[in-house]
Order: C-alpha cells, then sequence, then structure tokens
C-alpha cells in the first residue's frame, strides 16, 4: 500500500489502448496520463488496486524528444484532446502501433499499417455542447470556451459570436463545415451552425385531466414501423462528399472529420464490383451511396431506424433494399432468404458499433463464402478479435489502415481488407 500522497520515479513504457502510458512500480502496471514512452517522470498515485496503480504526473523529469507544448490553453481540462503534448507524426506512430499490438494479442500477424490522415488541427466539424461549454476531464463539471483549435472555422464562429452566458441550456449538438450543402449560398456560417443545432431539455410530465379533475384515459397507440425515427427539419444536415449528397440528422452519428472521410471512402468501397454488395450496420447509408456506382443491388442493414429513415431518403432511385433491423435478427431471418432470390453477396462492407460484430454476424460471415470484406472499427481490440475469427474461416487479411479521424487523441479507427 502506498501513502498518499507519496511521489515515485517511474519510467514510461508503451503506450497503450487510450492514450495512457504504462510503467512500473513495485511490480505493479501505473497507468501515466500524458506521458510518452522513454520518458523519467515524477508521479504521484492517485488510486490503487490490486494489479495497477493510476497516477498523476507531477513532474517530467527527463522529457522525450516528441514532447512539444500542447496548443489549446484548455488542454487537460475538457475531456477532449489527450495526446497534444506529442507531435504530430509521433501520435500517428503510437497510434499505428496500439493498433499493431491489438492484433498480436489475438495472435494476428499484420501486414505494414498505413496511416490515412489529414489537418491535426481545425478538423472536428461535429460537437455536443453542454450548457454553452464542454465536459470536464473525468468530470461533469462544465468547461466554457470561446473557440476550440481543434474545430473547423465554422464551429469556432458559432462560439465567437455567441458568449457563453447566451448559449442555449442542455446537451447541444452543432454541425459545422464548408461542406454543408442544404444552407443557401451566402448564407451567414453562424447560422450554418445554429441551424443544426437541437437542445435536449427535460420536460416535466403534464397529467392531463378532464374539467372535473378526472384522469384522461389514455388511448391505444398503433407504433408506426418507424415510430420515433428523427426526421426533423430544424436538425437535417446535408453534407456534399466527394461530390455526393449525404442527408443526416445532427442528433444522430455522422463522421467529424471530413477530410479523413473523403480519403477513407475511396479504400472502403474502391476496386469493388458485381451484382449484389451487403452494407451491414450501414448507418445513413454514406457507404452504399458510393457502392450503389459499382453494384447492381445495394442491401442496407441498420438497427437505428432513424438513421434508415435518412439511408432512404440518400438512396432515392438507387437499386437497394433496406432492413431496420440488428445484424442478429437480418442473419436469422433474412439473409438466407435474399441469397435465394438475387445469388450471394460479391463483397460486404461492415461497420459495426464500439462492441463490434454481433456473434450472429461474425458466425455468419464466417460461412458465407462471401470474396470480399471491408471491415471498418471504431475499437482496436473488437476489430482484431472479429478479424481472428474470419482468419479462421480462410479469410486473408490484406490490408491494415489506421484512419485517424481524431488527431491529438488516443482513439483509433481502422480497416482491415480481407479477400477468400
Amino acid at each position: 500500500m502506498y501513502t498518499f500522497p507519496m511521489t515515485h520515479i517511474v519510467t514510461a513504457e508503451k503506450m497503450v489502448a487510450g492514450g495512457d502510458c504504462i510503467g512500473e512500480l513495485d511490480g505493479k502496471k501505473v497507468f501515466i496520463p500524458y506521458a510518452i514512452p522513454g520518458e523519467k517522470l515524477e508521479i504521484e498515485i492517485t488510486r490503487e488496486e490490486k494489479d495497477y496503480c493510476n497516477c498523476n504526473v507531477i513532474k517530467v523529469v527527463e522529457p522525450s524528444e516528441h514532447r512539444v507544448i500542447p496548443f489549446c490553453p484548455l488542454y487537460a481540462k475538457c475531456g477532449g484532446c489527450n495526446m497534444q503534448h506529442i507531435d504530430s507524426e509521433y501520435q500517428r506512430e503510437l497510434r499505428i502501433g496500439i493498433l499493431r499490438d491489438a492484433f498480436a494479442r489475438e495472435g494476428i500477424e499484420v501486414p505494414e499499417i498505413e496511416a490515412v490522415y489529414g489537418n491535426p488541427k481545425n478538423y472536428r466539424a461535429r460537437f455536443q455542447f453542454h450548457n454553452g461549454g464542454l465536459m470536464g476531464k473525468h468530470s461533469n463539471d462544465i468547461v466554457p470556451l470561446e473557440m476550440c483549435p481543434c474545430a473547423t472555422d465554422e464551429i469556432n464562429h458559432f462560439l465567437r459570436e455567441i458568449p457563453f452566458d447566451s448559449r442555449p441550456e442542455g446537451r447541444v449538438h452543432v454541425f459545422g463545415s464548408s461542406r454543408i450543402s442544404n444552407i443557401p449560398e451566402g448564407y451567414d456560417k453562424l447560422a450554418i451552425s445554429m441551424a443544426q443545432t437541437v437542445v435536449e431539455k427535460k420536460q416535466k410530465k403534464v397529467q392531463q385531466r378532464t374539467p372535473g379533475g378526472a384522469k384522461i384515459k389514455k388511448q391505444k397507440k398503433i407504433k408506426a414501423r418507424y415510430e420515433g425515427t428523427a426526421n426533423n427539419e430544424e436538425t437535417r444536415c446535408t453534407v456534399n462528399i466527394l461530390g455526393k449528397n449525404i442527408l443526416f440528422d445532427v442528433q444522430g452519428f455522422f463522421q467529424s472529420n471530413m477530410e479523413v472521410l473523403e480519403k477513407s471512402i475511396p479504400l472502403v468501397t474502391g476496386n469493388l464490383k458485381g451484382k449484389n454488395v451487403l452494407d451491414m450496420y450501414s448507418g445513413a447509408g454514406t457507404f452504399s451511396v458510393f457502392l450503389a456506382d459499382s453494384f447492381e443491388k445495394v442491401t442496407l442493414v441498420e438497427h437505428n431506424k432513424s438513421a434508415i429513415v435518412y439511408a432512404e431518403q440518400n438512396m432515392a432511385g438507387l437499386k437497394h433494399e433496406s432492413f431496420g433491423l440488428s445484424g442478429e435478427v437480418w442473419t436469422k431471418y433474412h439473409a438466407e432468404n435474399l441469397i435465394k432470390a438475387n445469388g450471394n453477396f460479391d463483397a460486404v462492407v461492415i461497420d459495426p458499433p464500439r462492441s463490434g460484430m454481433e456473434k450472429e454476424v461474425c458466425q455468419w460471415l464466417q460461412k458465407s463464402e462471401i470474396p470480399n470484406i471491408r471491415s471498418v472499427s471504431c475499437d482496436a481490440a473488437t476489430h482484431a478479435r472479429d478479424i481472428k475469427f474470419l482468419l479462421r474461416a480462410g479469410y486473408r487479411l490484406e490490408k491494415l489502415y489506421l484512419l485517424d479521424f481524431y488527431p491529438q487523441t488516443g482513439h483509433i479507427e481502422s480497416l482491415a481488407i480481407l479477400t477468400k
């Protein structure tokens, strides 16, 4: 047990998922934030568990040659960046190393990993503001800000023009980008951001009563197929990506880094062609719109019915079929019938949530004999786990990319290209 507070000198070893480095102290692993491999640091233990400790850095005793001065005055205060103290090129090397280690833990020897990257600043087009600010690091404190060096010019225009005390309360979703195409030309950039703003407020439930005070009996409501979907004009946004207009809802998910997205799409959808292609976990259909250029029919599967509503609009006029279902349900009840009717898929693009492919989807892919799989992931560990099972089924890992959507952070997205 350590006496608090007590300082120690440790050497930072490799960087691990999330962006912390690990060191060793009396036989225990120590997770060291804001460190760089090879550095010697003075630390203070803040939490001790059976097998590891957490700490704060008191002083960098021997700094790395890759250490730089963070460019944001709120660095380490807001909950966003955690790698600004490292030069951008070395950041990418470290993220590549974390990705490689994740695959190595699953026994996978990977080919050379190529990084797809863009501007390390002014890239982030999508934000969630909380009561006008950002959430604090490991806390619910609100951090006020007048600008963010990682944000697009449009987001920073929003922050400059609206004082902190005048911003909407609650959780506010803002998307600002020069690629927005549903705002009239010449319209003020601040309006671009504000037009795509949603404020979520808790509303008190008011119990309805008759004039005599009796409760009104609720009528049974028949649910529509896509009930609860967001299709609000105030939250709709259209961006032009590589010459194609993509519609989405600002309340839902859409990539934040438009430059890296435009560089990634040709890698995900390019050099593929045929009769049928499957876009599993399709979201609003961003990949599907481009896949439709090379395939006779695109099948979209997405459990989020709000996203499928937008995918339907993005795919209007293109031969496709959409399923607002989980991958598990689709593989169990629909996949076999579709293949009997149309023939097997020539390729599949799969982009699951952080938890990775559903077990049923992975098992179906193992047996599918689909010759080409493009697997996109936002979690290195679950990506490596899923690829391991596909390799066991006879697939070959031809290429692995780091998709560097979030520079200055430990967040890792990747693309695996597999063939059979």
